[in-house]
């Protein structure tokens, strides 16, 4: 193991925590089967609703329960949380690498299986009307990245999240003037509307229960051949591949639960002792 990445612990006081905060969502995950047990494994996710992006934490927590403790998992995180004091040591206990290719790079050759989120802020602050959209905003390098490593890639596509969130507008034109890019490396100021704040931008609103979905999809084909990541139009094609594999498992997810904060709070009914249980019922 490098000495730039930390063995993930398996046993951090703050994991139950994360089990708890993925509770409120109430997620499903399938498909688990299909991330390789041993060995090196690129997991690529689609990213929702800002700060909360509770699909991460699913994954991650199921990531961990698939792969033994001398199989490690690793995750990529912007760099701002990894500088925020005690959360950010946490996050590299956890396993959380720097979102740049060079720490990915670095996870695979340590055999983990590593967890990317190419459409980053810009998809995870998409706005609610596109909350079934998977949108990597033409992001590449992922392919590149494991054309190279010569490693499986794995789909797992998340649903439910971005309803958590009102998410009214990017606000990529207010992150253009305040040079948002060049100071963190962001190129949004989303404007949201919820609880405290009403309409306001960048503050975290109280997230709503919906229920998380995440699927797990085989290894795409072209990953699991030989390719190579300096022919544009080869990558091109196996974009092209992975997003329309994961926009029609998102598809699938929103027609088999197409209303996730009312399956949430059923759920959270479900959950309730006596006949408070048969609330729920109601919601059916």
């Amino acid at each position: 193991m490098s000495p730039t990445r930390e063995i993930p612990r398996r046993d951090h006081p703050l994991l139950p925590v994360a089990r708890a905060y993925t509770n409120y969502f109430t997620p499903s995950v399938e498909g688990l089967e299909n991330l390789p047990a041993t060995g090196p494994a690129l997991v690529v996710g689609n990213h929702s609703s800002i700060y909360w992006c509770p699909e991460v934490w699913v994954t991650f927590l199921a990531m961990l329960e698939r792969r033994a403790a001398d199989q490690p998992c690793f995750g990529l995180a912007h760099e701002v949380l990894l500088k925020a004091p005690v959360l950010g040591e946490a996050l590299r206990q956890f396993g959380v690498l720097p979102a740049a290719p060079e720490a990915a790079e670095g996870g695979l050759k340590d055999g983990g299986a590593v967890m990317v989120y190419p459409g980053g802020d810009w998809e995870a602050c998409r706005p609610w009307t596109e909350r079934a959209k998977v949108d990597f905003a033409g992001r590449k390098g992922f392919i590149r990245l494991a054309l190279k490593a010569g490693v499986p890639v794995v789909p797992a596509v998340a649903s439910g999240g971005h309803d958590s969130i009102f998410i009214l507008d990017r606000g990529a034109k207010i992150a253009e003037v305040l040079r948002l890019n060049s100071l963190v490396r962001a190129k949004v100021f989303p404007i949201t509307v919820g609880l405290p704040f009403g309409v306001a931008p960048i503050v975290p609103q109280i997230p709503l229960p919906t229920t998380v979905a995440v699927s797990f999809l085989p290894p795409l084909t072209w990953s699991t051949e030989p390719g190579d990541p300096d022919d544009d139009a080869f990558v091109d094609a196996c974009f092209d591949t992975t997003l329309d594999a994961m926009q029609t498992e998102m598809d699938r997810l929103r027609a088999e639960i197409p209303d996730p904060l009312r399956t949430g709070v059923r759920n959270h009914l479900a959950g309730l002792p006596g006949p408070l249980a048969g609330l729920a019922n109601l919601l059916s």
